[in-house]
């Protein structure tokens, strides 16, 4: 790489680390497939840490699924500058690249450079603010947004791994975990998401998806686990209405594992 390039990467860099040097803590939640809930346990998480009176920033960086604006009931808004993110309420702020976007439904065509740039954008050129928690959604899988957002934020406080009980998911968080340790990026812990569905009728527990993956996995590659979240048909409505489940329940075994999780990651994030 030629000197001068050298030198714009590392101003970028520099201009980048100022702009977010009033971000407390930094979490990044990934999945090693898509499908298991990512996103949901994202939305989650930032909306239950700024019900809590956190300062919370959350950036969708799913660049080719940007999911999180329809759980946040924004979807089809446009904000007409990278600079100021959209505001849901008094402690939580969020940037998706759905906000730029001519049309929803349209897709993201880019290659590498065109995704690290955006990534670094999004980071970058937005105002933060002070703020106690960056929850990042990264995309499912290990590639090109996962890898600009470790290597970019500097510190992270770690990463949330999600999956669902079944051998497929667990193999590809493996992966992921994997991932974190070689990006020097602590794991915070494994969540098993849609472990369990409790009948509405008769409160028979049907394992669907089987049971106790996420607990075997955490055991194998000596992490933390966070916690079980059962499969409830709640928490898919309130995500597709834009009303994140920890705001809309205020009881359940879902609701109660939900915080759980927020809890642990408060706990091993500020001591």
């Amino acid at each position: 790489m030629d000197p001068q390039t050298m030198k714009k990467i590392k101003e970028e860099d520099a201009r980048i680390q100022e702009n977010i040097k009033g971000i407390k803590h930094k979490i990044v939640v990934m999945s090693g497939k898509g499908g298991v809930g990512k996103s949901t346990l994202s939305t989650n998480i930032a909306y239950g840490l700024a019900m809590s009176g956190k300062k919370v920033g959350l950036l969708d960086a799913d660049l080719h699924g940007p999911n999180i604006p329809i759980m946040l009931g924004v979807e089809g808004k446009r904000l007409p500058s990278l600079r100021e993110p959209l505001k849901i309420n008094e402690n939580l702020k969020v940037v998706s690249l759905s906000f730029y976007l001519g049309n929803s439904n349209d897709p993201i065509i880019w290659r590498g450079p065109a995704k690290t740039g955006a990534i670094k954008q999004l980071l970058g050129d937005v105002n933060w603010g002070n703020i106690d928690y960056l929850v990042v959604d990264l995309p499912p899988g290990t590639g090109d947004e996962s890898l600009t957002v470790a290597q970019t934020l500097g510190t992270v406080d770690g990463s949330v791994i999600v999956t669902t009980p079944q051998d497929v998911a667990i193999l590809d968080s493996r992966k992921s975990i994997k991932f974190s340790k070689l990006v020097n990026m602590p794991v915070l812990g494994i969540v098993e998401n849609m472990s369990g569905f409790v009948c509405p009728h008769c409160d028979e527990r049907i394992d669907i998806f089987k049971s106790g993956g996420g607990e075997k996995v955490s055991k194998d590659m000596n992490i933390d686990f966070l916690g079980k979240i059962p499969l409830t048909p709640e928490m898919v409505e309130t995500g597709d209405q834009g009303k994140p489940y920890i705001f809309s329940k205020k009881a359940g075994a879902a609701y109660e594992s939900l915080n759980t999780v927020i809890s642990e990651i408060v706990k091993k994030v500020e001591g």
